[in-house]
């Protein structure tokens, strides 16, 4: 007969016979009804369109019964088909539909075993591929046991001899009810089937928050689960990515504003709260001072644009343990544990309740800095001032060392100018680094993200020094170089928006147009938007108009919404609706609410269009 048989082909065949020769006799119904057959009558209708069933014993039951009525009616020679075609009687031969039909299972079952292998080729190919990614990390995750104190971030404490070099000191730790509620929430944590949690340790500078969870995390923890400490936020994001934090780890960040208040911040907590949603056990212990914990939660007046939106999302789930400035509650436990340990006997002598602090030399490094000595102490004064004017209004990275020079004139005195040595900031910087109760430096280094040594051309402020400016000099304006030197020497489109934002609240107007201008160049279109409100507020309409409509065009979702808003002020609704549909629907809601609380004044119908 040629060809073999094609199961699929013949089924559809005989459908049609049924069809146009037989007037569908014997019915589908009919047919599922017979004893050997039983199935529903649509399952019978499935089988003469061409699908093949599940077994053959129905199938052949079903050719018998068509093959009766075909006998009846004396069609069994009759020759159907394309070409030369077959007879009745050899379509609806039982051995050809058994035979065909074995063929068809030998088919799918070498598909079957096609697709799976397949498959399993491709779960090969992508661990293959997250080993490989994985492999690359700079940051990975190490079994907790690895990790020191020093390398979490724990503070040294002053050495009970400063004569010699004591190395990293780690006093006694004393216990307060904090501890056991944290170590609590941290073993619930970590038995199996727990989800992910996100616990965030809050508290000011020196108060103990990382040696707090060191502690939690030394005692709950069991110690098969791996700890990873990232370097930044672009090494957090990669190891998210590269799908390596696993369940049983620990994801320590300290300082967690370096993640989150960054660039890179919306990012990363967007991909810790995917994280989270995911399975676990796993957590997330996070340390924040007060002031960037209420920045990244705070939600915006009306008109402002909301920051940090996404960190607001992670924080509002995370478990908080908020830890006291002081020990005047456990004074007691500190001086018992005093007595066998020399660290904790000096910073009791010299104040019984901020131990903390002064075992990490917070009070020394205000010292230093307040009432400095030597020659290039009032240059070294100068520089860490700028330093910390830097960090209260905005800059939340390290610092660049051109920009706190360029800034430092406008901190000295006239005389200190003119006196200055020729090597003023080679001096200033050395003070500023001096190492203070062999423990901590106002300037630190900044660890390379990737291999060995530090950064080179930044410095961190000393966290203790960075709340002490907070504090102290809150009302404080800096100088003209101050914002000159952000403008020239500051690249992070961020932190020159927020020194921006800063400086117009200081009636700073014309620095803060350079600053908002250097942010725009630096690519962030949302700064030309801030420009042209600049230029609203002092009448300039066809400046602000085509401002703001240059940063439509740079993509500018903040400058999408005001000229939305201000064009349905005006009566053109056509083209404000144009924008709103580029408006993703959640902000457009969040602003016209704004606009509605405190609406802004509309460009005068001239500069409408």
């Amino acid at each position: 007969m040629g060809a073999e048989p094609n199961i699929c082909e013949d089924l559809r065949l005989v459908g049609e016979f049924k069809r146009d020769r037989m007037e569908r006799r014997p019915s589908d119904n009919a047919l599922s009804r017979h004893p050997d057959v039983r199935v529903a009558r649509d399952t019978v209708g499935a089988w003469l369109k061409g699908r093949v069933p599940q077994k053959v014993e129905p199938l052949l039951a079903v050719m018998a019964l068509i093959r009766a009525e075909a006998e009846r009616r004396r069609l069994l020679d009759i020759v159907v088909g394309p070409g030369q075609g077959c007879t009745v009687a050899e379509l609806l031969e039982p051995g050809r539909w058994r035979a065909s039909w074995q063929v068809e299972q030998q088919c799918r079952t070498q598909a079957n075993q096609d697709a799976a292998q397949r498959e399993r080729a491709c779960v090969v190919l992508q661990e293959e591929e997250q080993r490989a990614r994985r492999a690359a990390l700079a940051d990975r995750p190490r079994p907790l046991g690895s990790w020191s104190a020093q390398r979490l971030g724990v503070h040294p404490a002053i050495h009970t001899d400063l004569a010699r070099d004591e190395g990293f000191v780690l006093p006694r730790y004393v216990p307060r009810p904090h501890d056991m509620d944290l170590r609590v929430d941290l073993a619930a944590a970590t038995v199996d089937g727990a989800r992910p949690r996100m616990v965030v340790l809050r508290g000011g500078s020196c108060t103990g928050k990382t040696r707090t969870a060191y502690e939690a995390v030394r005692e709950a923890v069991p110690a098969d689960f791996d700890l990873l400490f990232p370097t930044d936020a672009d090494g957090l994001l990669a190891v998210l990515a590269a799908e390596a934090l696993r369940p049983r780890t620990v994801l320590w960040l300290n300082e967690a504003q370096e993640y989150l208040a960054g660039a890179k911040g919306a990012a990363v907590a967007a991909a810790l709260l995917r994280r989270l949603d995911d399975v676990g056990p796993l957590i997330v212990v996070a340390t924040l001072w007060p002031d960037h914990d209420r920045t990244l939660t705070r939600r915006p007046e009306a008109g402002e644009s909301d920051r940090h939106p996404k960190a607001r999302d992670l924080l509002a789930q995370a478990h908080y343990t908020y830890i006291p400035d002081s020990f005047s509650d456990h004074l007691d436990a500190v001086r018992e544990a005093a007595r066998g340990d020399g660290s904790l006997a000096s910073a009791v002598k010299t104040d019984d309740a901020h131990i903390t602090q002064v075992l990490a030399a917070g009070p020394d490094l205000v010292e230093h800095y307040e009432h400095p000595a030597g020659e290039y102490g009032p240059y070294g004064r100068a520089l860490i001032s700028a330093a910390m004017d830097a960090h209260r209004l905005g800059v939340a990275g390290p610092l660049r060392l051109d920009f706190l020079q360029a800034a430092v004139p406008g901190y000295l005195t006239d005389t200190e100018r003119a006196d200055a040595p020729s090597d003023w900031f080679t001096g200033a910087l050395t003070y500023a680094r001096t190492r203070v109760k062999a423990t901590t430096r106002p300037l630190q280094e900044v660890s390379h993200p990737s291999g060995m040594g530090a950064r080179p051309g930044v410095v961190r402020l000393a966290d203790f020094l960075q709340q002490h400016g907070r504090r102290t000099r809150v009302l404080r304006s800096p100088p003209a170089s101050f914002w000159d030197a952000a403008a020239a020497h500051l690249t992070d489109p961020n932190d020159l928006n927020r020194l921006a934002s800063a400086a117009e609240g200081r009636s700073r107007k014309r620095h803060a147009a350079h600053l908002y201008c250097a942010a725009a160049d630096a690519g962030d279109a949302d700064a030309l938007a801030f420009l042209s409100r600049m230029r609203e507020l002092v009448g300039d309409w066809e400046g602000s108009k085509r401002l703001l409509l240059q940063a439509v065009n740079a993509g500018s979702t903040e400058a999408l919404i005001i000229c939305a808003l201000r064009w349905l002020a005006a009566g053109y609704r056509e083209e404000a609706e144009r924008l709103i549909r580029q408006i993703p629907r959640v902000k457009y809601l969040r602003a016209l609410r704004a606009h509605l609380k405190s609406p802004r004044c509309a460009w005068p119908d001239a500069c409408s269009r």
